[in-house]
């Protein structure tokens, strides 16, 4: 399994939101490039990087920090936030960002979104599908997650032959550090075995690291709080 550390950019910092809330959140002192380098000297071969204020405003705010963090380390990155046109993924890809994270837009616009799975390829793109759990069922939500959908996780996974990576985030789980969803996690592995999953969401300790059958996982309130330290997680993911 792949520990993704996660660092999410307001303003330039890092920062933690709870279940997605803009008003919610938890601001860090760690300088990002700093952050990098921590996650680097733990061992890790990623890190999950979202830029909260493209996010909110649906355009590429922190694009130009982000660019200027790849250059800063060896790390793969895995960015988000911010992603509207072909453009935007060709720049973060041009300037050593390893792949790109596509959200609402996989959900509202998918005929786009394969487009790009076909121009840049599977492995430079991962789909993000935030889901609030409504009457036992995983239902999307977009716009920064304020917003439901009509359509199922499973509805919006069918419609890409050519996906390779996801990104299941339960909305209710964000930040919260009450575990992930295992049900819906296990579920998605058993239903999409062609995708390598990624769980994010509520991790709060190593036993949820033991418990996870996910090909990958995104840590990050754990992290930044000292409730998981990467170097354990990266054992236990290899473990």
């Amino acid at each position: 399994m792949i520990v993704y550390p996660a660092m999410d950019l307001m303003g330039g910092k890092a920062v933690r939101l709870k279940q997605g809330r803009f008003d919610d959140k938890t601001a860090y002192d760690t300088d990002p490039v700093e952050a990098l380098r921590a996650f680097q000297d733990a061992g890790s071969r990623w890190a999950h990087i979202v830029d909260l204020d493209g996010a909110r405003a649906k355009a590429p705010i922190q694009h130009e920090l982000i660019r200027s963090l790849a250059a800063s380390t060896s790390l793969s990155l895995q960015v988000g936030g911010g992603f509207r046109d072909a453009g935007h993924i060709a720049d973060m890809l041009d300037a050593g960002v390893e792949r790109v994270v596509i959200g609402s837009l996989a959900v509202q616009q998918p005929a786009m979104v394969n487009g790009w799975l076909n121009d840049f390829g599977a492995d430079r793109i991962t789909i993000s599908i935030d889901v609030r759990m409504s009457g036992g069922q995983p239902m999307a939500a977009v716009g920064g997650w304020a917003e439901a959908s009509d359509r199922t996780l499973w509805e919006v996974a069918a419609q890409y032959a050519d996906l390779r990576h996801v990104l299941i985030t339960d909305i209710g789980r964000d930040g919260m550090l009450q575990g992930p969803n295992f049900k819906l996690l296990d579920e998605a592995v058993e239903r999409l075995p062609h995708l390598a999953i990624q769980a994010s969401g509520g991790v709060s300790s190593v036993e949820d690291l033991k418990r996870l059958c996910t090909n990958g996982v995104i840590v990050g309130k754990a992290l930044w709080e000292g409730r998981v330290s990467l170097e354990e997680a990266l054992f236990v993911a290899r473990a």
